[in-house]
């Protein structure tokens, strides 16, 4: 029992289901032909009653003229017709009121003026029966282990009575009509069955297998994302069908929060990042710019050679350098600025066009502003030129780059679309990490300032991979205040 109950759904329910099935039409077909034999059984009962009330009339004539051989002639000749019915009489008798034999149909087994009782057993528990007969109703009697059964019949008129009719049938005659009847009935439960075994197996494995498939989905979590269950496996809005919307929205939310945490680490951690690179490039700073005043002092104030003098040029652009790397480090967007304008955006789509050029690219360029905008123009046209030069550098040869400009729910929204090279996860999780470059000849600080100015606006800055494999960089930026 136990096997069976461990055993898979999909097993489970068309069995169960099968089991009930053929236990109901076992059932139903048992009552069937219980039915069946009662009713043959009271057929022939009420066939033989009939017979009785037939012959009791003629008969009464014939044993009121003392006419034995009539009598003989009439139970003789309604043994012969009714053997070929259904009712198949074996022995008719006709007895006195003393319970003697006057007439039967074999008198070789049942002699003339022979009593009851010297009959045998049946006949005396027979003899019983008629005794405690009142009136001029018939009656049948079926004797426990015997082969037959018997239609008592008295024979009188209007209160005289002249003696009992006993037709005699053998039970043999009730197997044939019975087995004709149970026979209908096994068909029709076999019919039932070959009807609804099949349906059930269908309707169990349709309930089974979206019932299979959740539960493999649900071992699988907390190892990898499981595939969302197919909408079409269970069309229907039962409870079974609520149980798989519900996996579907756990599944999304899950994935929804585990993008929230990583989102949330990735803030945290560039956070920690900008944090320290920020006090890094602070302590750098200060020995440098004595360092580039030393150079200056020198060159101002000191006759060198010329080899002298190149190493003093070399030094010199090596520490310039140093100082813009490091000036990249310090980023601060809360500088006093003007509110940005719309032709902001347009001197933007200016500065890039050499670059752009270079490449042969096209840009698809949408600036829906209109009016002046509450967000610091240096900082927003900033943002927008690291996206650009990060998009011209990514995209191919001849490639297509979009840039799109809109107010969306009281937002300043940027996207900047190219064709380049697609990211995997791992790169776009480290994107605006500072040194993360994924390109020749970047140094990795142009998406990271983007980041820090944004974060700094309170906006967000989001990348994704559109179906067409370009890569989408969207900025949103919520409204400060009019300056």
């Amino acid at each position: 029992m136990k096997f069976f109950l461990n055993l898979s759904y999909r097993h489970k329910i068309p069995l169960w289901g099968s089991f009930l099935i053929i236990i109901s039409v076992i059932a139903v077909s048992a009552s069937f032909i219980g039915n069946a034999y009662t009713h043959v059984e009271r057929d022939l009962s009420i066939d033989s009653e009939k017979l009785g009330y037939s012959l009791k009339s003629n008969l009464f004539t014939a044993l009121l003229q003392d006419d034995i051989w009539r009598a003989f002639e009439i139970i003789t000749e309604a043994s012969h017709r009714e053997s070929s019915s259904m009712v198949q009489v074996e022995n008719i008798l006709v007895l006195d009121n003393a319970q003697r034999v006057l007439v039967s149909t074999h008198p070789k087994e049942t002699p003339m003026l022979t009593h009851m009782y010297e009959l045998g057993p049946e006949f005396s528990e027979i003899s019983r029966h008629i005794s405690q007969m009142s009136g001029d109703k018939s009656k049948t009697i079926y004797l426990p282990k015997s082969k037959h059964y018997y239609s008592l019949t008295p024979i009188s008129r209007e209160n005289a009575s002249l003696g009992t009719l006993i037709i005699v049938h053998s039970k043999d005659v009730f197997f044939p009509l019975f087995a004709k009847n149970a026979r209908n009935g096994l068909l029709v439960g076999t019919l039932i069955l070959a009807i609804l075994l099949p349906f059930n197996w269908y309707w169990g494995q349709r309930m089974a297998l979206p019932l299979v498939q959740l539960a493999a989905r649900m071992a699988q979590l907390g190892k990898k994302w499981p595939e969302d269950l197919d909408p079409d496996l269970y069309e229907y809005h039962d409870e079974l069908g609520l149980l798989f919307e519900a996996y579907n929205q756990l599944l999304d939310d899950l994935k929804n929060k585990e993008v929230l945490e990583m989102q949330i680490l990735q803030s945290e951690r560039l956070a920690a990042l900008g944090q320290l690179a920020a006090g890094i490039a602070h302590e750098i700073n200060n020995p440098l710019s004595g360092m580039l005043m030393a150079i200056d002092t020198l060159k101002c104030h000191s006759e060198t050679s010329p080899l002298t003098q190149k190493t003093i040029a070399l030094i010199e652009r090596g520490l310039t350098q140093i100082k813009d790397t490091v000036a990249a480090l310090l980023v601060e967007a809360k500088m006093k600025s003007r509110n940005l304008l719309p032709q902001d955006i347009e001197d933007v789509l200016t500065l890039i066009a050499p670059m752009s050029g270079k490449k042969a690219l096209h840009i698809a360029w949408h600036n829906s502003l209109a009016d002046e905008v509450a967000l610091p123009a240096t900082c927003v046209r900033q943002i927008m030129i690291n996206l650009l030069m990060n998009a011209i550098k990514a995209a191919a040869q001849q490639g297509e780059i979009s840039c799109d400009i809109s107010m969306i729910d009281g937002q300043l929204q940027i996207s900047v679309i190219n064709d380049g090279k697609t990211l995997s996860a791992e790169q776009i999780s480290h994107l605006f990490e500072p040194f993360a470059s994924f390109s020749e000849g970047g140094h990795g600080l142009g998406l990271w300032v983007t980041y820090q100015i944004v974060n700094q606006l309170s906006g967000t800055i989001s990348v994704k991979k559109e179906r067409n494999n370009h890569m989408n960089f969207t900025v949103k930026i919520p409204l400060g205040e009019q300056t």
